[in-house]
Formats: C-alpha cells, sequence, structure tokens
C-alpha cells in the first residue's frame, strides 16, 4: 500500500523534526494543554510542604485576547490562542515568587519513537492587562519554557527564560536553566530541609534570587540580549517565533533559536536530579509568565509544534 502524507498548511510557519508528534492550534481547542497543580496525595488532599503556595497561579484559558478600549484582537489566525496569565501580585525579584504571580500550562506526554533530540515551537505574543494608563512593558517580569524530562537514570529540566524587567527596570535578557555550583538542598526549597524538589527541578519558582537577575537556577545565555517586539500599548500584540531544541541522548541543550536570532547552547547540560518514582520516560513541554508588580499580564500562544527526531 503506497501512503500520501498531507501536512497542514499553517506548518509552513514552523521548522519540525522528522516526526511531527503534537501540533496544536488554540482554534480548536485546549489540545490538551492544562494548569499546572502540586501533588494532593497526602492528608485531606493535602500537597507537600513548600515555601512557595504552588496552588496559587491563575489558570490558563482559550481567549480571543479581548481588550478594554479595543474589539477583541484575536490571535496570529483565527481567534482564539491559550492564554497564560497572572494574578495582580509581585513580590520583589529577589524573593521567592509571590502567590498568584506566575501562570504556567502544561501539556503531559511521554517518550516514543526511542529520540535523540527533541523541540518545541511556538508563536507567541506577551502584554499587561489593559487596565491603566501607560506603557506597560516593564509591568512583565519574565516569560519562558521548559521541557520536563526523565529517563531511566535522571529527571531533568532544560528550559529557557526571557527576563523583560525587574523591578521595573527592562532587562530584555535570556537565561536557561541550570543550578549554580554549590546550591544545597535547602537552599533550592528555601530553608526547608526536606523539600519535594531537589536541586535542578521546578528551577521557575525554587532557588535563591538575586539582584542583578541571576538565581540559584537560572543562567545568563552567552550574548543573549534581544529586544523583543512588543509595539506601543498593551492592546496591540504581535506575534513571535520561538524554538528551543535538546539533544536528549547526551541530556544536552542544542539551541534556543527567538524570532531569527539562534543561540548555540551546545555543551550546556541542565542539572541532572536523580529519577523520581513512577515517571519514567516523562516528557512535558511547560510554557510560564511572571508578572512584575500588582498588574495580571498574560502570554498568549497562538500554536505550539512539537517534535522529534
Amino acid at each position: 500500500m503506497q501512503k500520501f502524507l498531507a501536512y497542514d498548511r499553517q506548518l509552513e510557519r514552523f521548522n519540525p523534526l522528522d516526526r511531527v508528534i503534537t501540533f496544536d492550534d488554540f482554534d480548536t481547542g485546549f489540545n490538551g494543554w492544562m494548569d499546572l497543580t502540586p501533588n494532593f496525595v497526602y492528608d485531606d488532599y493535602e500537597s507537600f510542604d513548600s515555601a512557595v503556595d504552588l496552588t496559587s497561579w491563575a489558570p490558563s484559558m482559550l481567549s480571543s485576547a479581548p481588550m478594554r478600549f479595543a474589539a477583541s484582537h484575536g490571535s496570529m489566525e483565527g481567534t482564539y490562542s491559550l492564554k497564560l496569565t497572572t494574578g495582580a501580585s509581585a513580590a520583589p525579584s529577589t524573593e521567592p515568587p509571590a502567590d498568584g504571580s506566575m501562570g504556567i500550562a502544561l501539556k503531559r506526554l511521554s517518550r516514543f519513537g526511542d529520540p535523540s533530540k527533541i523541540q518545541i515551537e511556538a508563536w507567541y505574543s506577551y502584554t499587561p492587562a489593559q487596565d491603566r494608563i501607560g506603557h506597560g512593558e516593564e509591568d512583565i517580569r519574565a516569560f519562558g519554557f521548559y521541557f520536563d524530562v526523565q529517563d531511566g537514570e535522571h529527571r531533568y529540566m532544560p528550559g529557557v527564560r526571557y527576563v523583560n524587567s525587574l523591578d521595573g527596570k527592562l532587562v530584555k535578557k535570556w537565561q536557561y536553566w541550570k543550578v549554580a555550583d554549590g546550591v544545597t538542598h535547602a537552599d533550592w526549597n528555601f530553608g526547608v530541609e526536606d523539600g519535594w524538589c531537589k536541586p535542578g527541578i521546578d528551577n521557575l519558582w525554587y532557588g535563591r534570587r538575586h539582584e542583578d537577575g541571576s538565581s540559584d537556577g537560572y543562567q545568563w545565555v552567552p550574548g543573549g540580549e534581544q529586544d523583543l517586539l512588543y509595539n506601543e500599548s498593551p492592546d496591540k500584540i504581535n506575534w513571535l517565533y520561538f524554538r528551543l531544541l535538546v539533544d536528549v541522548d547526551k541530556r544536552e541543550y542544542i539551541e534556543l533559536q527567538s524570532m531569527d536570532e539562534v543561540f548555540d547552547l551546545r555543551g550546556i547540560q541542565p542539572t541532572l536530579a536523580d529519577r523520581y518514582r513512577s515517571i519514567d520516560n516523562l516528557i512535558n513541554p511547560i510554557f510560564y509568565v511572571e508578572t512584575d508588580n500588582d498588574r495580571p499580564v498574560h502570554l498568549f500562544l497562538d500554536s505550539v509544534v512539537y517534535s522529534t527526531e
């Protein structure tokens, strides 16, 4: 029998690897993307002890991107995108994330086809709520993406974060996920000696943070300065291209692409933790957004492609 494959025209704006595992256009629904919640496995369905309230993140939603002074913005192609949003609260950038200061969405997948490389691509946009006068760009602290991966030996999280603003001052630089040398388990869990997460797991909220934007869990991408397009007001959103490629044979980064700029990350390894119980072959792609003050901010995902080779 001869096979003929027909690809969706929208894949023309992506550069997937050999096998496209998922292509998610949010005009057709959530496509399996959901909020990140802790493990409610203790008495009275409580979660593990943590210095960060992991139940406080705002829910993601399908959105036509409505604005206060204009009609719905819509998505890059179609009407709906997946909107990650935050609450109206933020701690100083040197402190652990405040309750409600982040929005997170993930897709729960597993290893398939014994890949040596995995890649995520997305078209996205970011903006604060149009709830006050002003430009608003400095109110978005950061947004990022990471894979949650576990093989037969290690759990690890290769990821990147765009630091847009720290305490009201624009920064506009990329970071990658890797734990700094000498960080202890208690350091990572903000003093909780038996904290659930090992160094290198859930860098987005664990690890000490410093005034220059560095932290126990984030390192600066060499030459990672990039003035991303924001536009001139919160109701004008532009769609940007993002790609992260990871070598899962070597457990190393390969490259980050943001718009037409490619950052070479070869030879850099995310922090390898011991494997966790019952999650071998896990591969979860995860996006997140952070606010910098008392204003909700949003990350809109028009479409996402996960592919392997």
